[in-house]
């Protein structure tokens, strides 16, 4: 079969394509056959090694992935041949990855696919959708009427954020920094859309949320807690997810006045019952519209270009993409 690896890591050069043995299930596992798997940001990070794991050699890069059941293992009961499904978390702490032709899961980490989504559509929004999901309801306990706040709104991340956040009953202000990511984002459903860059920035959210905001969910690598704290409400809560090597200071003093709350949290530490219940909810919301956004769709042969691009926009800042990238595999 065809697949992306790295043998060592380090740039995107590092990728190459090359055929491996099909995988053989065994218990509680589930051949797939990939037809779609996007690009994370994780992916570019386990690839430089700036994540360190314990990596499979060859290692197949990706946590994403989309297609139709092949064959099962022992004690395997929900999943059987002919099935489409999706998932994530794969890639990493010691699991293969997913950009190949056929990879071998454990049945946990697996979903049925909504007949109304595609697989190219299932792979984008697997890693972002749970993360959104797991960050709105079981972190930052978004509940109907509060105020939601997202920094990054036409993000990957940021996309699903707002539409989830929406279908909570959610008020959601969201910046983005151009007029046409900005216009994307009220598609999507914002309440409120702004330009990050706008110096009045803490003035237009406060018209917009006079009582402040109750959940702030920052997306960007360098968060501004003075900015943020500014905006919350008493007793407000605040989600980082991004950042790893951030040293941002804190105005402490601020903060425990209003009784804030600061939440930190990594999908891919989520146990599988938690990010099974958070698919759940997703397959339910993708059958009702949900979609992530995707910025380009790109053959397997381009995954060392799908990388670069993505570690530039994330890494580098450029903010050149406004969604996910989605390789498809035939």
């Amino acid at each position: 079969m065809k697949a992306a690896v790295i043998t060592e890591t380090g740039g995107p050069e590092v990728i190459q394509i090359v055929q491996l043995p099909e995988p053989k299930p065994g218990p509680r596992q589930v051949l797939v056959r990939v037809r779609a798997a996007a690009v994370n940001p994780i992916d570019t990070y386990v690839r430089s090694g700036t994540v360190a794991m314990s990596l499979p050699q060859p290692f197949v890069v990706g946590c994403d992935l989309a297609g139709e059941v092949v064959s099962v293992g022992e004690d395997v009961d929900r999943l059987r041949p002919g099935m489409r499904v999706w998932g994530s978390n794969q890639g990493l702490l010691g699991r293969q990855g997913t950009f190949c032709e056929f990879v071998v899961v454990d049945e946990c980490w697996l979903y049925p696919t909504p007949e109304k989504v595609t697989d190219v559509e299932a792979a984008a929004s697997a890693l972002v959708g749970i993360t959104a999901c797991l960050g709105l309801v079981d972190h930052g306990r978004l509940t109907a009427g509060e105020t939601l706040f997202v920094h990054g709104g036409s993000g990957g991340v940021g996309q699903m954020v707002v539409q989830i956040a929406k279908r909570l009953g959610g008020h959601v202000i969201a910046t983005a920094g151009t007029p046409e990511k900005r216009t994307l984002v009220e598609q999507l459903g914002a309440d409120v859309v702004l330009d990050y860059h706008d110096t009045t920035l803490l003035e237009q959210v406060a018209a917009a949320a006079p009582g402040g905001v109750n959940l702030h969910w920052e997306t960007r690598r360098e968060p501004n807690f003075d900015q943020a704290v500014t905006m919350l409400s008493e007793g407000g809560r605040m989600i980082v997810m991004a950042g790893r090597d951030a040293r941002p200071q804190l105005p402490l003093g601020p903060f425990y006045v209003k009784q804030c709350q600061l939440i930190g949290f990594v999908m891919f530490k989520a146990s599988a019952q938690s990010q099974a219940a958070a698919a759940a909810l997703l397959n339910r919301w993708m059958e009702d519209g949900l979609r992530a956004g995707i910025d380009r769709v790109l053959p397997l042969e381009a995954t060392a270009e799908a990388h670069l691009l993505q570690e530039s926009s994330t890494v580098g800042l450029s903010g050149g993409l406004t969604g996910k990238i989605v390789i498809t595999i035939d």
